[in-house]
């Protein structure tokens, strides 16, 4: 018996396919790379490249070297947060087959601000670290909450039940945290401004104690790829080929809480990522999460950066927190999507 090789009109496919995917890596990297440059480049004050070559070789004798200094950190913190949330959305979407499958969504970015609030206001939070740890906490026990109302009743759990439990979590737990923060003065301007989602201030001493959180998420989304490949031809065909799917779908999981909690600790809630970037990619892309992580993860960054540059650029000298313009983007895309499949065909 002789197997079947591929024709020549099927590689040249491939071929293409591949190219494709190829091309648009690169200008993800393009993009970000330019996203990076106008980050330290642009703000209340303009710097040219001499100070930012200054601040690169680790001077700061001038006060545009200093001002790139300090917008570094706030720059590797945007693309840390882009690529996490980025991440941690087209993970939920490739385990629950939810094209509205999106931290903010499904109510992960409110528990893991909830958590933090609660510990603020009854607690203890003097380190990077408990911050991360309470955050990625808090995300698992509302992904918990949200998997748990969507199952109940006749059925599944469906995309359009997770959806509606998601939002439903979400607000409720809103509700809970706006109800902490109002009687508490001494809490309410730190925890109410860092709701709103944003990178200004940051400090290399802010996002080293989180890098591990980021890490072990990034690593377990990425080796969870021809995992959510095979879950994507359903549970069953996925069994039948081999893969146990409770063990993908929990490390893919933890890798999205984990992601979460890490960006909500320092950001806070910042929604749409996770919703916007993984469709864009699919469409440029494909489907092959193979590819698709990683092109999610470059193109999260680049527009959380950009997006942060260009609260600095709108409302100069003052700015606006990412968490406002990533909303601004993300609502008409969740409409577009919703109108698009039929919300009752979900």
């Amino acid at each position: 018996m002789q197997l079947a090789l591929p024709s020549s009109g099927v590689l040249a496919a491939r071929q293409q396919g591949t190219r494709r995917r190829l091309l648009t890596l690169s200008l993800a990297c393009g993009l970000l790379s330019l996203a990076a440059i106008l980050s330290v480049t642009f703000g209340t004050r303009d710097v040219a490249w001499p100070d930012i070559a200054r601040a690169l070789s680790g001077q700061s004798d001038t006060i545009g070297a200093a001002a790139v200094s300090a917008r570094l950190p706030r720059t590797a913190l945007a693309m840390l947060a882009g690529a996490g949330l980025a991440l941690a959305g087209t993970a939920l979407q490739g385990v629950t087959r939810n094209p509205l499958a999106d931290p903010g969504i499904l109510g992960i970015n409110s528990g893991a601000a909830l958590a933090v609030v609660v510990m603020l206001a009854w607690g203890s939070l003097e380190t990077g670290t408990a911050y991360a740890l309470t955050a990625s906490l808090g995300a698992a026990l509302a992904a918990g909450l949200v998997q748990a109302i969507a199952s109940m009743g006749r059925g599944r759990a469906t995309p359009l039940k997770l959806a509606l439990a998601g939002a439903a979590t979400s607000a409720a737990l809103a509700s809970f945290t706006t109800a902490i923060i109002l009687p508490r003065n001494d809490i309410a301007g730190l925890a109410q401004s860092w709701q709103i989602g944003g990178v200004g201030g940051a400090t290399w001493a802010q996002i080293t104690p989180v890098l591990p959180f980021f890490a072990l998420g990034i690593a377990l989304v990425m080796l969870t790829a021809r995992r959510l490949n095979l879950l994507a031809l359903g549970e069953e065909t996925a069994s039948g080929l081999g893969e146990n799917v409770q063990i993908a779908r929990g490390l893919a999981v933890l890798g999205a809480i984990l992601l979460c909690g890490a960006a909500t600790a320092t950001c806070g809630p910042i929604g749409f990522v996770g919703l916007v970037v993984p469709h864009l990619m699919r469409a440029l892309i494909g489907v092959d999460y193979r590819w698709l992580i990683p092109a999610s993860a470059l193109v999260g960054a680049a527009l959380l950066t950009g997006a942060d540059v260009a609260g600095r650029l709108i409302a100069r000298p003052a700015e606006l927190d990412v968490g406002i313009l990533t909303a601004f983007l993300g609502a008409p895309v969740f409409i577009w999507i919703v109108r698009r499949r039929k919300l009752g065909a979900l």
